[in-house]
């Protein structure tokens, strides 16, 4: 019977490497460096070079090992990513590859999926199972979780929260060259954004601490606490949009939790509040009452969720 699983969580400067016991408690953690030059043809070697060593390193059966999950920046459909600009990679068959250097199973699935199957397992959406994951960071990522299985859809895009379009008067491209996606509007750079309009169009006697010298989702945030009357028009408007985008989310998936993480999610209860007002302004009767809730795994949910991906 099987013992241990790892979870490895690939991002475009290091890789989070997490050695797990099956029951999910985390034995040990570490990182190396994500060597993306020549095509990134360095990172399947590396991440097989790094867990049988471990294993090896620990003493452990591989016999005992149930596998290895692996959550990679890109889409991921049937164990290969179509493409993952940050690795420098073209379409790549993880599973096969990694399997062949390890001699062990392989999952791998979206980091930002792979992400919410950690909230879901053991974060902030711990018990539950049917869950939407939403990161806002510099853009805005996402992860759903339908009977405690990652929705990938049918290209891999399963679960790319921050590409909904929100506003119909952004003219100036989202890095996936579309305008006026909810990543716009309400990642961290989003909030940035609608602060420098309400900035540039408020009334020059009007008091606040907010300056567009120095400006950042903390600082807007920090300053909405303070009842700061600019901040709060700033973080109204942000909240609409993502509270706006929840509802229809609601309407497809019917989650039994929302978790909110990311930089953004710093703000903490106050940030939940008043999207939970805007939530349920927009949200059909019936999901009007869903939970939205913090995140709990912070730069951890990676390892987690490609624990629990291979775990099944």
């Amino acid at each position: 019977m099987s013992s241990y699983c790892f979870g490895i969580d690939v991002g475009g400067t290091t890789i989070k490497c997490g050695l797990f016991r099956t029951d999910g408690e985390i034995v040990e953690k570490w990182e190396i460096p994500t060597r993306t030059e020549n095509a990134g043809e360095n990172i399947l070697p590396d991440i097989a070079q790094t867990v049988l060593g471990k294993i090896e390193s620990a003493g452990i059966d591989k016999a005992e090992v149930a596998g290895i999950g692996v959550g990679i920046p890109g889409p991921v459909r049937n164990g290969k990513v179509s493409v993952a600009v940050n690795l420098h990679w073209g379409e790549t068959d993880i599973e096969g590859v990694l399997g062949e250097l390890t001699g062990l199973p392989i999952k791998a699935g979206n980091d930002a999926n792979v992400a919410a199957l950690g909230e879901m397992w053991k974060g902030g959406a711990e018990g539950y199972s049917n869950v939407i994951v939403v990161t806002l960071g510099t853009g805005v990522g996402g992860g759903i979780i339908v009977d405690g299985r990652i929705v990938e859809g049918a290209h891999g895009a399963g679960g790319e929260i921050g590409h909904t379009h929100a506003e119909d008067e952004i003219e100036d491209p989202c890095n996936c060259g579309n305008c006026g996606c909810l990543e716009q509007v309400a990642s961290a750079t989003g909030v940035v954004r609608l602060a420098r309009e309400e900035l540039a169009s408020k009334d020059p006697e009007e008091p606040t601490v907010l300056s567009l010298t120095d400006l950042s989702s903390r600082h807007i945030f920090d300053a909405y606490k303070q009842e700061d009357r600019v901040a709060s028009r700033i973080v109204n408007r942000f909240a609409s949009y993502l509270g706006k985008a929840l509802a229809g989310y609601a309407c497809v998936v019917d989650p039994d939790v929302f978790v909110i993480g990311g930089g953004v999610s710093k703000a903490g209860q106050p940030l939940v509040d008043i999207l939970t007002r805007y939530y349920k302004q927009y949200a059909f009767s019936a999901s009007k009452n869903t939970p939205i809730v913090l995140a709990k795994l912070g730069n951890d949910a990676g390892i987690y969720g490609s624990a629990k991906l291979v775990l099944g």
